[in-house]
């Protein structure tokens, strides 16, 4: 069992100036990286960040406490997650260093770590920062201080690496796209890399103040990204998260197409040119149509628990290439190591050039499930899950379904809450049902 105190399951986040996400503490969790790393061999560090204005003062830190370790950091400036993930790689770099908090907002930010193979640090690597961070801080000697820099161009280096995944003999010419950076990290990327291969591009989102970041826009909100395909008479909208590991797409009619369907797509295509190697994962909270889908295909189908960071351990387990999220991260280990959103959005626009298909029209073979989600607060203690009412109505709501459906209660690691889902292929059957077990929840509650 881990013994992390800091780290979860995504690095370490909070809101800015409150335990751990404090200047004095990123200086000292750099200091103890720096240290634990060292014993590796390689003195350098990459340090990318999104758009928040936390991010300058956290990136100054941690550069303070690597350097008093005797750790080179060099920056990539505002760059999407998976970019430094790549770019850790390509400088054959110790670790890459993140400081975001993704989706969430201004406010909140975090920091997370990334091997030299570009995937996450093993629990040990981190466990032993941690154990590191209770001791009392030193520096080396003036000599052995560790240096800064930035790196040149590493926006370029990133595109030029996306636009790699996208088949030489094929162009974006003739479609119209718009894109929705979130006012985050792609905003200076998924409009460059799109342009270049030929597409007309609409770009919204795209204007970071520092605090703007998912605001009203990106992946976690594409009403003004349908709106403008809509307006625009755009073939596609795409939307990316504030640190670029997420897509949710917008097809021509304004239906907004998740990362259940993104895989569905890509799944499929990569089935027809005979590159899918074994299945594809979800997690629990995947669409059913998803999983029914891809059965017709002949494609295997597995669910790991909710987090991209279990997606890629099942798929390494079984030795698949393909995952997602229905949040929109999407993995293809095929192109790169980590959930990237604009590598994920060009393998979709492949399938459309390709195959001369709509979004619209790709999304066709699968059919998603009506789908209900409440969440019901509780006190926090206690489990209501262990009632026997509550047992007795998801007995109740299972053997309804007969097999046609699925449901799904589970506790929300950030907030006192239980998530009841309900899958069927009636909406207003399974609102209903979801209904009855989350009245049982709150009474036990």
């Amino acid at each position: 069992m881990s013994s992390r105190k800091y780290f979860g399951t995504d690095g370490i986040r909070g809101k800015v100036g409150d335990l751990p996400i404090t200047p004095d503490f990123v200086l000292k969790l750099g200091w103890a990286a720096g240290k634990v790393l060292a014993r590796h061999g390689s003195r350098k560090i990459i340090i990318g960040k999104d758009t928040r204005i936390s991010g300058y003062m956290l990136e100054s830190a941690l550069e303070a406490g690597l350097a008093a370790a005797g750790l080179s950091a060099s920056f990539t400036g505002p760059m999407p997650t998976p970019a430094v993930a790549y770019l850790t790689r390509t400088f054959r770099a110790e670790a890459g260093i993140v400081i975001s908090a993704s989706h969430n907002p201004y406010y909140d930010n975090g920091i997370k770590f990334f091997s030299i193979d570009g995937t996450k640090l093993p629990d040990e690597v981190e466990e032993a920062i941690e154990a590191e961070m209770e001791k009392p801080l030193t520096c080396v000697e003036s000599a052995e201080l560790g240096r800064a820099s930035r790196i040149v161009d590493a926006a370029g280096r990133y595109i030029e690496f996306c636009k790699s995944t996208f088949p030489s003999e094929l162009s974006l010419n003739g479609l119209k796209i718009v894109v929705d950076c979130a006012n985050g990290a792609t905003y200076h990327i998924a409009p460059s890399v799109l342009r270049e291969l030929g597409a007309k591009v609409i770009a919204i989102g795209c204007e970071p103040d520092g605090v703007n970041i998912n605001e009203q826009c990106g992946a976690t909100d594409v009403t003004q990204l349908q709106e403008r395909v809509l307006s625009e008479k755009a073939d596609v909208g795409l939307a990316f998260d504030g640190d670029g590991d997420r897509l949710i797409m917008v097809d021509h009619q304004g239906n907004k197409v998740d990362g259940d369907q993104i895989l569905y797509i890509i799944a499929r295509e990569a089935l027809r040119q005979g590159q899918l190697r074994g299945g594809a994962v979800g997690t629990l909270m995947s669409n059913m149509g998803l999983e029914v889908a891809l059965k017709q295909l002949g494609v295997p189908f597995a669910r790991a628990k909710v987090g991209d960071r279990y997606v890629l351990e099942l798929m390494q387990s079984k030795g698949w290439r393909l995952g997602a999220e229905n949040s929109g991260h999407v993995i293809l280990l095929d192109k790169t190591t980590t959930g990237d959103g604009v590598i994920a959005g060009l393998q979709v626009l492949t399938a459309m050039v390709r195959n001369h298909m709509s979004l619209h029209d790709l999304c066709s073979g699968m059919k998603l499930f009506p789908q209900i989600l409440v969440n019901v607060h509780f006190s926090g203690e206690g489990d209501p899950l262990e009632s026997n009412a509550v047992k007795q109505a998801t007995q109740d709501v299972e053997a309804q379904l007969a097999g046609r459906g699925r449901v799904l209660l589970r506790k929300s690691g950030t907030e006192p809450l239980i998530r009841v889902m309900v899958e069927g292929e009636d909406e207003a059957t399974v609102t209903q049902m979801a209904n009855h077990i989350a009245d049982a929840v709150k009474a036990a509650g």
